[in-house]
């Protein structure tokens, strides 16, 4: 993948490295041949507030899970694509993007400074009204909705909690047997839905990753005798640390491989800390107090440098999913290291906010009201939670707000606490976005099905 000299420092047992990126090598060509081919449109119960766990977390384990469309073939195992075979996705807008974020001395002391580059690609964007649809699940049907309404963008996975889904060449993830290769073949999903004018987000769950944490477990987080440390709320499993720059560079080059298999923009989710106490009960350790970064730094960090190896490296937006709550409440934010006020100034394109009524705890306040059933309110809980946020987001610099939508049915909550997530509930969560002076949006469905409709929010 990409020429790198990387330099670990050792604080302990947790490897606090820094490195610097060489932008030349691997990474220019791929930048020339994206722009000589058809592809040059690419370059173009913790919580506080008593919020569920998590937006895959929180959906229960006998959820519908991602099935596969017959009409996707899986004939190909390895990621050799030949480029100029893979059409361009659709027409979309160039918009310069620009860092805001403030310098932090600390970060650049624990880091080092950020990759360089020469010059900068133009960013290609797309005004995103989409739908998850897993790994690839349902992908006719879900084609024909796009067809029928004002939906023009899909969210494949391209590695979940479990496995790499897509027919990846990623030599870490198949030396860790983290790869499923009956999933779904990347290119020629890309291709069926640049044909039908759908523009794809690839997916990727970051440090909520145990498979890699129990390979390297020196890249985990650990307790300060080097332990590796498993999490009460996160199913009692490890998490990679997200200090570690190694994981950063395993999850770009993910995202790299994908763009070259036609993939128009990388999402990155579980790009937090774990939430809550540890199995044993011992405390995390990062380093020296007062010599380590913030949480909220390391995840800016993180954005920061993929940013500046995605997006301004291939002209391919970045965007970060952030947990609701980190809207609202800057002091859960800091425990997750998503902290709304600076996360959007990182340079990334968009971030994805997941206001679910159903996370929100049974008699939370927000913006002066009190939600005794969020789940059976959800215009005013997107509005609200978006209207608390919008004192940052509004702010000049701020990337794209581009909120998450529940489009399922948190029966789970039990009975009077939820209501039928059907079209209008839907639609209702899209005219509060709207309402709130934002255009774009995804919406939520563990099975990766929808309802007919527009989606069209105050359109219908």
């Amino acid at each position: 993948m990409l020429n790198q000299n990387e330099k670990y420092n050792y604080n302990k047992n947790i490897k606090t490295n820094r490195e610097r990126f060489n932008g030349s090598g691997a990474v220019a060509l791929l930048r020339v041949l994206v722009k000589l081919t058809g592809i040059t449109a690419l370059c173009g119960a913790l919580l506080f507030s008593g919020i569920y766990i998590g937006k895959k977390a929180s959906i229960p384990e006998d959820a519908p899970m991602f099935v596969k469309d017959p009409a996707v073939t899986t004939t190909e195992t390895s990621a050799q694509v030949t480029m100029a075979e893979i059409t361009a996705p659709p027409t979309t807008t160039l918009r310069e993007i620009v860092e805001t974020l403030p310098y932090n001395q600390l970060s650049e002391d624990f880091w080092g400074p950020l990759p360089s580059i020469e010059g900068g690609a133009e960013v290609t964007r797309n005004e995103v009204r989409g739908l998850y649809i897993g790994a690839a699940a349902n992908l006719d049907a879900n084609i024909e909705i796009a067809k029928n309404s004002t939906i023009n963008s899909f969210v494949i996975d391209l590695k979940e909690t479990d496995y790499l889904y897509y027919n990846t060449s990623n030599q870490t993830a198949r030396e860790i047997g983290y790869v499923s290769d009956n999933a779904y073949n990347l290119a020629d999903v890309c291709q069926k839905c640049h044909d039908n004018d759908i523009w794809v987000i690839g997916r990727i769950v970051c440090f909520k990753d145990v498979h890699l944490a129990n390979a390297y477990p020196e890249r985990a987080i650990c307790d300060s005798n080097g332990e590796i440390l498993l999490f009460n709320n996160e199913g009692s499993e490890a998490f990679v640390n997200p200090y570690d720059t190694r994981n950063w560079d395993y999850l770009i080059s993910i995202a790299e491989e994908a763009i070259s298999m036609g993939v128009d923009e990388i999402q990155f989710d579980y790009v937090r800390f774990p939430t809550g106490s540890t199995v044993n009960g011992n405390e995390p350790y990062f380093g020296i107090e007062g010599e380590v970064p913030s949480k909220c730094d390391a995840i800016n960090r993180f954005l920061q440098t993929a940013r500046i190896r995605i997006q301004d490296t291939l002209g391919v937006p970045v965007s970060a999913d952030i947990f609701g709550i980190a809207v609202s409440s800057q002091l859960d934010g800091n425990i997750l290291g998503q902290d709304w006020s600076k996360v959007g100034l990182t340079g990334v394109d968009s971030v994805c906010p997941m206001i679910y009524p159903s996370h929100y705890a049974l008699g939370t306040m927000m913006n002066g009201h009190v939600f005794e059933h969020p789940d059976l309110e959800p215009y005013d809980v997107m509005f609200s939670a978006l209207e608390l946020g919008k004192t940052y987001h509004t702010q000049d610099g701020y990337a794209t707000v581009r909120p998450y939508c529940q489009a399922f049915t948190a029966s789970y909550i039990g009975a009077g606490n939820y209501m039928n997530y059907d079209y209008n509930a839907i639609n209702e969560q899209i005219k509060a976005i709207q309402d709130q002076g934002l255009t774009e949006f995804i919406l939520w469905n563990p099975s990766g099905e929808y309802p007919s409709g527009n989606y069209g929010g105050n359109q219908g």
